[in-house]
């Protein structure tokens, strides 16, 4: 049986070097599992705290990793510290991208992790250990952004068995230095999918949106705009409404669409941009 308030979870926790982000990808058959589950900070490192979730162990622990503790030091103090520690699912990264899991004895079957080269994999209630062997084996060997690395290892983890509840709830975490929009903070993504039959798929969504809207264009993804492509392109902005020349029409669509980070400059459009006016 089950304890009350229980984080029937996996999750991932991860680092890129080449990136210097650090991040968590969570799943769960639990309600809004994103606001309790992943921690991270710029430059520290990040934790995923779940089962009978200590959610002390977010904020403590990359308190202890900023000074200076290694991941496995860390692990060692919050747990030592928990009377509770039977129950508790802790998987950590730090700032040298060293890793750590803890599984309590107290979690329920099928419950373990494992920790590689830069990422700890964990997950309780499962429908057996493969869940968290995908999960490392696809970090493992998946190239790419940090977030989509651990978007793969996620869902690899549900096709192979996953939560032996179901599912409904996940949510991403990656951090970076100046990575928040604007540059003020360093929530580089910040997703949640708090209630939804399925929630993976659906965060993967939400990730391409983030893309989209708040990632700027690739040099590949930059068309030159010639005259039949701007003739195009003003018919379907005045089909949407927009009025005046093609310059302040297609400034205006873009404001008003929200694609400022991929807005150019010298008769340019953004690849993705165009793909998406020319589906409205």
């Amino acid at each position: 049986m089950t304890k009350g308030g229980t984080e029937v979870t996996y999750s991932i926790v991860g680092y890129c070097e080449k990136e210097q982000a650090w991040g968590v990808a969570v799943q769960s058959k639990f309600l809004a599992v994103g606001s309790a589950v992943p921690f991270a900070k710029a430059g520290v490192g990040a934790v995923a705290t779940q089962s009978f979730a200590n959610t002390t162990y977010g904020p403590d622990g990359l308190r202890m990793i900023e000074q200076g503790a290694s991941a496995d030091e860390v692990l060692r103090r919050l747990t030592e510290a928990d009377e509770g520690r039977a129950d508790r699912q802790v998987g950590i990264i730090d700032a040298a991208g060293k890793s750590a899991t803890f599984t309590g004895e107290g979690c329920n079957d099928w419950a373990g992790g494992i920790a590689g080269k830069h990422f700890a994999a964990q997950g309780n209630i499962l429908v057996d250990g493969n869940t968290v062997k995908e999960m490392a084996r696809v970090f493992e060997s998946t190239q790419g952004p940090l977030a989509e690395r651990l978007l793969r290892a996620l869902a690899a983890g549900q096709a192979a068995g996953g939560d032996s509840r179901g599912m409904q709830s996940a949510a991403l975490l990656v951090v970076k230095e100046g990575g928040g929009y604007g540059g003020f903070n360093d929530r580089y993504i910040d997703l949640r999918v708090d209630d939804h039959p399925s929630p993976i798929e659906e965060l993967e969504r939400i990730y391409q949106l983030h893309t989209l809207y708040l990632q700027p264009s690739k040099p590949e993804e930059i068309k030159p705009i010639d005259d039949a492509l701007e003739s195009e392109l003003m018919d379907k902005l005045l089909a949407l409404g927009y009025r005046g020349d093609f310059a302040d029409a297609f400034r205006t669509y873009l404001h008003t669409e929200n694609f400022e980070m991929r807005e150019q400059e010298d008769r340019a459009i953004d690849t993705r941009v165009l793909a998406y006016i020319r589906s409205q």
